[in-house]
């Protein structure tokens, strides 16, 4: 016995029918594609703001240009979000091209490729941005007992430039975690029993 797709056990629980699963995959694709979608594109502006950042200051009649090659977590950071950003638009075609032949369901062993470049990306951009966190810090506030500098106070332009690009790319690093953890639900729902049983009880009723 059912109604609008949901089978009734005989403990008054709901077993989802097939065409439920269909619409909560295909839901999960629409969420991961908008979040896809996301890392790609400011992945791209955090990786253009931070790499195309200079300026040029004269001390003492010597002129000393600042450029993220100066510190090598911002070139960590130019890297990882390049690399995020290219890694995003081959699943962005691949969510349009499920989406658009209709083949939502994932098999076990795509999406464990999935699962695993997903955890690796979310790790190499929760690191690429808490070391460039951790050196805009040192930048703006220096160290006074080991005589850093505040270098912000020199070169104000690159420092907001850089953390523009740093703020962009913390959004980067929350929506791969996100996106990671849709990877993960979308693997390991392929595990659950429930499927079966639901399917045994269904048309038992």
């Amino acid at each position: 016995m059912s109604y609008l797709g949901v089978g009734v056990s005989p403990g008054n629980v709901p077993v989802y029918h097939g065409s439920d699963l269909k619409v909560v995959d295909r839901r999960v694709r629409v969420a991961e594609l908008i979040l896809r979608s996301v890392i790609c594109g400011l992945a791209l502006v955090a990786a253009v703001l931070v790499a195309t950042d200079t300026q040029v200051k004269e001390i003492f009649t010597v002129r000393k240009e600042a450029k993220f090659t100066d510190m090598k977590s911002l070139e960590f950071l130019v890297v990882a979000n390049g690399i995020a950003a290219a890694y995003s638009l081959i699943h962005i075609v691949r969510c349009v091209v499920g989406m658009i032949r209709g083949s939502v369901v994932l098999n076990k062993a795509l999406a464990w490729v999935i699962f695993s470049g997903d955890q690796v990306m979310a790790y190499m951009t929760v690191a690429a941005v808490g070391a460039a966190a951790q050196s805009a810090a040192f930048a703006k506030l220096g160290e006074a007992e080991l005589q850093w500098m505040k270098i912000c106070d020199m070169y104000d332009k690159f420092c907001n430039q850089v953390g523009e690009g740093i703020g962009s790319s913390v959004i980067v690093c929350v929506s791969m975690v996100m996106v990671s953890g849709l990877s993960a639900f979308s693997l390991f729902r392929l595990y659950g029993g429930g499927n079966k049983r639901g399917r045994k009880t269904s048309a038992a009723w």
